[in-house]
């Protein structure tokens, strides 16, 4: 039998040429079409525009649903049937001795009230200021004759406001003012603090421009949309809707979504986008847009005393950002958006879930009675009252501090800061009052306790003989000793930078040397807003070993801009020497607020003298900047009035003629200006012909008299603030009133006796009078 033979392998069978050839022409016109595709972009220079919320509802119609309602939305609005939350029916409302009316004109809503000269007049309600918990109203004056459709005049808020909680009138008091205001008070409803443009406008609308006019004082003001609407948050939306409607595979490689960058790893711009108008700030450089820096834009308060109590809680209204980058939240990368729905702004879980929605650690460790020691369902047991206490502002409007902070009870005994435990059970001492006190006591909240023993000087007193003062302390002690017990050696006592802000602010011993040690720390035992604050307190205290201090941090780019600039502004107090090469150096910093604050040091330092024509050139940039930064606000008489005060240092006098008497038109009946012209008058006197001089002496005199009685009525609203008796004492002084002149400075030294400058102006006066 034959063997069988292996078959023949039969090659595998090629691709024909003809079909190969076509299939990778095919191919590689489709990568570079791909290719293409992906590679062409928009410019990197683009500029995208304003296009209204009405071009995003067609693709984001669940957003929209969401944002309609929203405080957002009603932020601001014409006044019209449907927006007017107020009882206009011819009703009558008192305040201070005035019966007001509300009342309808046909479509119009009206309201007869005193005016700017003091009269009692109609005006018409133009606009509505915000729903809850109280809407205000608006009223337009000195529009331009001029003006165009889209722009809106002066406006001005009334301080009669609607109680949308309680459905009433209120008349809404500025903080510690219980008199009538007079017409020419800048507190007025008339008034520059009660301007629109200059108090409210930017974070009530979209696209603001204000357009305000130095030479004739008048608005041209215009906004895309009247509210915080889509673009506010997202940035101007032309790019991405042009972007969504190309026929392409890919998003723009240079600009993404064509929106603001607000998601990510970093939470920053996000947090920075809203900032602006969640933050007690002033404008630095106009233009921002979402996704920006802020600190390239805004110039942040830092932990004032006015504003923040000193373990950095709120006091007055403050807007959340100053306090929630206090926060051990803010220093985990926590944003905005893990709590707040962006678009509702409703917090994203009811109650306690807000919080436990991350803090799930293990079974029973906080939504416990173990934890908060209070009955379930109880006030007590809120997360919120304890680590966000609230205060309320504008007599209705409670908010939360963001600082998300431990209550330390032990801080309020030892430095007399405020807590959360005490913000409740202060009340316990309502029983050691009169029960006229009970009555006026038991319907104020803590802050109205503490501002009351602030103010009081020991005069508000028990049953007993108590201070109101010794009983916040013994609650602040009970509430103390309590969370000793309960959480015994499980207590958190981390060191705070309070501990070091209110000794040093006290006085106390070793107090500088202390904030020294905290200002070498870089973590959340030390936020960057704490320690921009201890930088402004050694400076002003001239704490001699803060240049080297100074000078390190301002060398470190990793420390926050708000760290930074505080150093660099502390140079100005170093030698030239030191000061002024490492001055040079940050004028060319990333930071303009570092850049700014570098050349506000510069123009202070003795080393300004020493700059070389040279150098001199390099600081014109920056100057510049300053400009800009000052002119953000020209409807504001001291935005002017410090532009002017740069161009004297530069030796720029006519500009700062200029400025002076624009700083006079743009707010005629504030103080400063008339003064600062008189004197820079005087000074340049000599250096002109003697046939001008009489002229320009004439001039200085007649603004030195025009002055005085605006400083007049200054004393007369702050009687209790020793530099403005002060300054209205050397006034008189100088206008030859000696008697008056002697009078007004006694007073200024009875309310601040440790100003060695007040009690040398009172030597010196008698002296004088003395030899006459």
């Amino acid at each position: 039998m034959t063997a069988p033979t292996e078959p023949t392998p039969v090659p595998p069978r090629q691709p024909s040429k003809r079909l190969w050839l076509p299939l990778v022409v095919v191919l590689t016109l489709i990568a570079g079409a791909v290719f293409a595709d992906y590679w062409s972009a928009e410019p990197l220079d683009v500029s995208p525009k304003f296009v209204g919320r009405d071009s995003c509802v067609a693709c984001h119609q669940t957003e929209a649903d969401a944002f309609a309602g929203s405080d957002h939305d009603k932020a601001m609005d014409l006044a019209t049937a449907e927006t007017v939350l107020g009882d206009f029916n011819d009703v009558t409302f008192e305040h201070d001795g005035m019966s007001n009316r509300l009342f309808r004109d046909g479509d119009r809503f009206m309201v007869r009230t005193d005016g700017e000269d003091g009269q009692m007049q109609d005006f018409e309600i133009k606009y509505v200021f915000g729903v809850y918990p109280l809407q205000q109203y608006m009223v337009e004056f000195d529009r331009p004759d001029d003006s165009q459709a889209c722009e809106i005049g002066r406006l001005q808020v009334l301080r009669i406001s609607w109680d949308s909680r309680n459905n009433k009138w209120f008349y809404l008091r500025p903080p510690d003012v219980t008199d009538k205001l007079a017409a020419d008070d800048p507190l007025h409803w008339t008034g520059i603090a009660q301007r629109w443009q200059t108090m409210c406008a930017d974070c009530h609308s979209t696209n603001l421009e204000n357009h305000f006019d130095t030479q004739t004082a008048t608005y041209h003001t215009t906004f895309s949309e009247i509210d915080v609407s889509c673009e506010a948050c997202h940035g101007p939306g032309s790019l991405h809707i042009k972007l969504a409607n190309k026929k392409s595979l890919f998003w723009d490689r240079h600009h993404g979504y064509g929106l603001a960058k607000l998601k990510g790893h970093d939470p920053e711009p996000q947090l920075q986008t809203c900032a602006p108008c969640h933050s007690r700030r002033a404008v630095m450089a106009t233009g921002f847009e979402p996704g920006a820096d802020y600190f390239d834009h805004f110039r942040m308060e830092t932990l004032g005393e006015s504003t923040y109590h000193g373990d950095g809680q709120i006091k007055d209204e403050v807007y959340v950002y100053g306090s929630f980058i206090q926060s051990k939240m803010y220093h985990k990368g926590i944003r905005c958006t893990d709590c707040h729905d962006p678009h509702s702004l409703k917090r994203k879980h009811p109650g306690n879930e807000t919080c436990t929605s991350c803090h799930q650690h293990a079974a029973g460790k906080y939504d416990v009675p173990a934890h908060h020691h209070h009955a379930p369902g109880s006030e007590g047991a809120k997360c919120v009252n304890c680590h966000m206490p609230h205060t309320t502002y504008m007599e209705l409007d409670q908010r939360r501090d963001h600082s998300i902070r431990i209550p330390r009870p032990d801080l309020s005994v030892k430095l007399g800061t405020p807590n959360a435990c005490s913000h409740c059970h202060v009340k316990d001492q309502l029983e050691k009052f009169a029960p006229d006190q009970q009555d006026t006591f038991r319907s104020r909240e803590y802050a109205q306790w503490l501002l009351a023993a602030e103010q009081d000087g020991g005069q508000i007193v028990g049953v007993d003989g108590e201070s109101l003062s010794e009983m916040i302390r013994k609650t602040d002690q009970w509430c103390d000793d309590a969370c000793a017990k309960w959480y015994g050696d499980q207590r958190n006592l981390t060191p705070h930078f309070a501990e070091a802000l209110v000794p040093l602010r006290r006085g106390d011993a070793d107090a500088e040397q202390a904030a020294a040690k905290l200002l070498q720390i870089n973590d959340e035992r030390a936020p960057a807003i704490a320690k921009a604050t201890l930088l402004e307190e050694l400076a002003r205290r001239r704490y001699r070993g803060l240049p080297k201090i100074a000078l390190e941090l301002s060398q470190q780019a990793d420390q926050h801009p708000m760290v930074r600039s505080a150093a660099t502004a502390s140079l100005a107090m170093a030698n030239p020497a030191i000061a002024k090469p490492r001055l040079m150096q940050l004028l060319k910093d990333d930071s303009r607020l570092v850049r700014i604050s570098a050349g506000r040091a510069l123009l202070s330092s003795p080393a300004f003298a020493e700059l070389s024509a040279f150098e001199r050139n390099q600081l014109d940039p920056v100057i510049k900047e300053i400009h800009h930064e000052l002119m953000a606000t020209p409807d504001r008489s001291g935005a002017h009035v410090n532009w002017a005060m740069v161009c004297e240092q530069l030796g720029r006098y006519g500009e700062a003629i200029e400025a002076y008497q624009t700083a006079i038109r743009v707010e005629p009946r504030t103080t400063g200006p008339r003064s600062n012209l008189s004197n820079l008058l005087e000074q340049l006197a000599p250096s002109v012909p003697p046939g001008e001089q009489a002229a320009l002496l004439k001039r200085a005199k007649q603004l030195k008299q025009e002055e005085l009685p605006l400083l007049a009525r200054d004393a007369g609203l702050a009687p209790e603030l020793g530099a403005i008796q002060y300054r209205y004492g050397l006034a008189l002084y100088l206008d030859g009133q000696m008697d008056k002149a002697l009078q007004q400075l006694e007073k200024a030294v009875q309310l601040e006796p440790d100003n060695q400058d007040f009690q040398t102006a009172v030597k010196l006066l008698k002296e004088k009078m003395a030899e006459e």
